[in-house]
């Protein structure tokens, strides 16, 4: 309820502040500083007047609700323009501090629209006021450009500068730390490509038929063999080999002859 008492109070005052500024824009296709003075006196007054709660309430409603009481105050915002309106607004305040006072107006004139500038006077500093109009005098936004003292620049400049450079800084370190990496590729590289070859050689040697071991024949060892057996016989009997042959050896498994 107490939302829409002041919902209502502010339609009234927008309403009462706007009165018969549209027939005069209608009648006049010009742009004329003073009615555009009167929409800018109406933003202000009600902006400033604003808490938190009374710019949800108009957050909160309908693009339908909006657009119908801005049409019946008179003022010639689009509902969506309106709130961007409220957001700027609300943003200039946190930056330069609550509302305090405002100056004159300046206006400059363009083919494609208008600009009504006025300095207005803050808790914290002052800023630039700037009403932006379309060509037929529709208002589509605000801009609030604080003023900045010489030190205030500079803090800024120079944070922006260590910023920027820090930024620039962290890039590089990380660039040559990259490139830093680059001389483990080829090992990488060539340990992937050693275990195929590794895995292909150990295949082939499983699947590669074993050489079969050369068969040592016998007959040369049995011939010694012979010849030893033979001269100890001759030996024995006290001749020798020319009267006797050995005709056969049998190697028993216990690898001794008889």
């Amino acid at each position: 309820m107490k939302k829409r008492m002041s919902l209502l109070g502010l339609t009234l005052v927008l309403a009462l502040g706007l009165a018969g500024c549209g027939s005069k824009a209608e009648e006049e296709n010009i742009y004329d500083q003073e009615m555009m003075e009167q929409y800018a006196d109406a933003i202000i007054m009600n902006f400033s007047n604003m808490d938190d709660e009374a710019m949800d309430t108009f957050r909160d409603m309908s693009d339908l609700e909006l657009n119908l009481m801005l049409m019946q105050s008179g003022l010639p915002v689009e509902g969506d323009d309106f709130l961007a309106m409220l957001d700027a607004w609300s943003a200039g305040m946190k930056e330069c501090g609550s509302f305090v006072d405002y100056g004159e107006y300046e206006m400059e004139a363009a083919n494609e629209g208008a600009v009504l500038t006025t300095e207005i006077t803050c808790a914290d500093k002052t800023a630039d006021l700037e009403f932006d109009f379309d060509e037929k005098m529709n208002m589509t936004s605000i801009t609030i450009n604080a003023h900045y003292s010489l030190g205030e620049i500079l803090t800024k400049a120079g944070l922006n500068t260590l910023l920027g450079m820090g930024t620039v800084f962290v890039v590089l370190i990380f660039i040559a730390f990259i490139i830093s990496l680059f001389k483990y590729i080829p090992a990488i590289e060539a340990k992937f490509k050693k275990k195929p070859a590794q895995s292909a050689a150990k295949k082939a040697e499983e699947k590669a038929v074993p050489a079969a071991a050369p068969v040592v024949e016998d007959a040369v060892d049995d011939a010694e063999l012979v010849a030893v057996i033979a001269a100890a016989i001759a030996a024995a009997e006290g001749t020798t080999t020319d009267g006797f042959v050995v005709r056969s050896i049998k190697r028993r498994k216990t690898n001794k002859w008889r």
